[in-house]
């Protein structure tokens, strides 16, 4: 069974092609029920009465029907298009809804084309929405430029004309009532929008200034009330039909070629006479040589003149000869072509839904990138979401290559540094190119952007000296750290894991602004916590459906379970930290201090992490009192040990040997080392922080909590932890509680959101 979304509200067109898709054999059809609060939906209303048609479930019927469907559709509302609907027609509203059309719908798309005025075409519309970034063509040969005027595609570009198909614009009923009496011996004009549109002010006043010596009605909703007796303004459907039985002669004047208003059909239909230009669209409807029509002013304000004046020959010639412009709107003329063309776009996505069997030799190739000197948990972070992409495709049959880029830096990324990224995945390096305006066009029109115009005087794109990542099909960006906009020559998506500068103030504005802008410009932002999540909606300000929450990652579960527990003379508890400023290491150092000085503290702490080797030595503000503090305090000299950044086996073999971990940071997006600890056997006392929390809920890792702003406190509960270590590592998460979060088990999640750029 054939399903048909008919996205618009427009209420006569609505009239026609609604009983005429049923007549040709669909029975479901979807009208949406919210539409734009705007001037120029003057036409638009909501129609209730095909739902009882639908054979769909009420609840998700209930969804489709709160979507508005003229902005930006949610991920739910496009599922169960894609789940029930075959065919979707549209009209380009927005160019959200345009872009999240061509990134979710699976079924046959036809652009609805009404026709424009002169100066106008659907390809500058194209262009205006898109900014030269291509949309209809990602939906391939399940696009159809569907003009309702069989010429309409002759200005058109070829990405349009080259995918027209006919479907004409009709009437309900073009049987012509014999009621008219012309009795009110004024000319019909219908013009709306006088006060608030300039087009039709151009129109109103032209109107005004050729005909002002005749007497005359304007009809037409008019938002602004004019102060005029003679513009009606609003008048209801019953009186609209009595103005068409009793004016004595419509004026059209439009010469627009490639778009004709319903008006004028309504008085052919009800028997007025109706006089109008030439050069318009009724030429082309078999008006060349009608009574009616006229070649200037001039003779229009003739032949109206004679029509008021009685001449009787006049109005019968031009009554009689007019109904021949009824005859391309007449339903049995137009269903040929709706049946011809609907059999056309069937056939068409019945072949492009088995294309994916025949291209599935092609693998997509994703690159994930690194786009700074990441070491620690970002490192790990990139890592983990390649190896998910790369197990997540091959879940779903899809077998993507994926690719794994980082900076061309040896001394931070050597060989064994990648000892725990499978082989499958392929490593690339890359250095940033910086290319001016001129330079960026000119390779988004190479890529196939043609329309493409730069918005800034300076992008960025990765250059790995093969392809510049052309090969690739979408980029996926681990953290919006990114100095200038990312040149849009593929898709791409942004991992972010927090937003730290909120909060902590580690950024200039300058470069937050930059950093948030690389967010709003990438096809998607995946978070890995819902605080984070609120973060990207509140502070970076990106749209609810960019935003993809996912479950974090952890390293496989067999590197820590089977980490040795060394044998000390002295029992510890480790410290992974950096030199962030958010790791609170003043009030660490304090609590360390109370926990030694004050409670007896029995425990080592030792300190490792990225850029910790020279903790304190360091210049940065927020680092320099700790050297004071470490040679103010004999306790901290005799208790505390700096490892420094450890390889993953040293590393891993430390954390098997504490008796747990102490995590200090006040706010970031959490960390998984308190997830490690657990594979580990090792239980964690960490900051209470929103991050942690939902790390502490996923995993179930039962984390004791201290207060970031109370470094007694914080001293209290380490001392509490001595003593606490063995049963707080009874409330640890078993083997089979940790492997309903492994990689395997949540890749699918990562994948999904990705494939949706490609």
């Amino acid at each position: 069974m054939t399903r048909v979304m008919w996205l618009l509200n427009h209420r006569a067109a609505r009239k026609f092609e609604i009983p005429m898709m049923k007549k040709i054999g669909i029975a479901e059809i979807f009208l949406p029920k919210k539409y734009p609060q705007s001037i120029s939906f003057r036409s638009a209303d909501v129609d209730y009465t095909e739902d009882e048609h639908l054979t769909i479930p009420r609840h998700e019927l209930c969804i489709l029907n709160s979507t508005d469907w003229y902005k930006e559709p949610n991920r739910e509302a496009w599922d169960i298009a894609n789940k029930y609907f075959d065919v979707l027609f549209f009209i380009a509203q927005s160019p959200e809804f345009l872009k999240s059309l061509s990134s979710h719908f699976k079924g046959a798309v036809i652009w609805r084309a009404y026709g424009l005025d002169r100066n106008q075409s659907y390809t500058k519309v194209l262009r205006h929405f898109t900014k030269g970034i291509n949309t209809i063509e990602k939906i391939g040969k399940r696009f159809w430029f569907g003009q309702a005027y069989e010429h309409l595609h002759e200005i058109e570009e070829k990405r349009l004309s080259d995918r027209k198909i006919y479907l004409p614009l009709g009437m309900d009923s073009c049987r012509q009532e014999d009621e008219w009496t012309g009795q009110n011996r004024r000319i019909f004009f219908i013009c709306p929008d006088i006060g608030y549109n300039p087009y039709y002010k151009v129109i109103h006043d032209q109107f005004y200034s050729d005909f002002k010596e005749f007497p005359y009605s304007i009809g037409g909703s008019q938002p602004i009330k004019m102060d005029d007796p003679n513009v009606l303004g609003f008048i209801p459907k019953e009186q609209y039909a009595r103005n068409m039985r009793e004016f004595r002669v419509m004026f059209y004047h439009s010469t627009e070629p490639n778009h004709v208003h319903y008006h004028p059909f309504e008085a052919i239909r009800a028997g007025m006479p109706l006089v109008f230009m030439a050069g318009s669209m009724f030429d082309r409807l078999g008006g060349k040589n009608l009574p009616g029509r006229c070649q200037s002013i001039h003779e229009a304000q003739d032949k109206i003149r004679r029509i008021l004046n009685d001449d009787c020959d006049l109005i019968k010639r031009i009554r009689e000869t007019q109904v021949r412009l009824l005859d391309p709107m007449r339903p049995e003329n137009c269903e040929p072509a709706w049946r011809t063309g609907f059999a056309q776009i069937l056939n068409g996505l019945e072949i492009s839904r088995k294309i994916p069997l025949y291209m599935s030799r092609r693998r997509k190739r994703i690159a994930v990138i690194l786009p700074i000197n990441y070491r620690g948990g970002s490192f790990r972070g990139a890592k983990l979401v390649a190896r998910a992409l790369w197990d997540g495709s091959r879940q779903h049959g899809q077998d993507a290559e994926i690719i794994f880029a980082h900076p061309n830096d040896p001394d931070s990324y050597p060989e064994e540094a990648f000892d725990d990224l499978p082989v499958s995945i392929v490593r690339r390096v890359f250095i940033w190119d910086t290319l001016d305006a001129a330079r960026a066009r000119r390779a988004m029109i190479y890529a196939g952007h043609r329309d493409w115009s730069p918005a800034a005087d300076s992008y960025i794109t990765p250059d790995d000296g093969i392809q510049q990542f052309l090969d690739c099909d979408a980029w996926v960006i681990i953290s919006d750290r990114l100095s200038k906009p990312l040149l849009p020559i593929r898709p791409y998506t942004l991992v972010v894991y927090d937003y730290l500068q909120r909060y902590v103030p580690v950024l200039d504005t300058a470069t937050d602004q930059a950093f948030l802008h690389a967010a709003r410009l990438a096809s998607s932002v995946i978070v890995t916590t819902r605080f984070t999540e609120q973060d990207a909606l509140q502070y970076a300000g990106l749209e609810p459906e960019k935003v993809r929450k996912v479950p974090m990652l952890v390293p496989e579960f067999t590197a820590f379970e089977n980490a040795v527990k060394t044998v000390d003379s002295l029992p510890y508890f480790m410290w992974t930290t950096n030199a962030g400023m958010h790791k609170n290491h003043i009030n660490a150092f304090k609590a360390l201090r109370i926990y030694y000085e004050e409670l007896g503290g029995a425990l080592e702490c030792r300190i490792t992490g990225v850029n910790t080797r020279h903790l304190l030595e360091s210049k940065l503000p927020h680092l320099q009192p700790l050297a004071h503090m470490m040679s103010d305090s004999q306790a901290l000299r005799e208790h505390v040990r700096i490892l420094g950044e450890l390889p993953d086996m040293s590393y891993q073999k430390e954390l098997a040997g504490a008796d747990f971990l102490w995590h200090t940071n006040q706010v970031d997006n959490g960390t998984f080392s308190a997830v490690e600890a657990a594979h580990s056997g090792v239980p964690t006392l960490s900051c209470d922080y929103p991050a942690m929390r939902e790390i502490n809920a996923q995993f179930q890792l039962n984390i004791a909590w201290m207060k970031a702003d109370d470094p007694r406190q914080m001293a209290a509960q380490l001392k509490w932890m001595e003593k606490q270590a063995k049963q707080q590592c009874a409330l640890l998460p078993t083997k089979t509680e940790l492997a309903k979060q492994s990689l395997e088990k949540l890749a699918s999640q990562y994948w999904e959101v990705v494939r949706e750029c490609l």
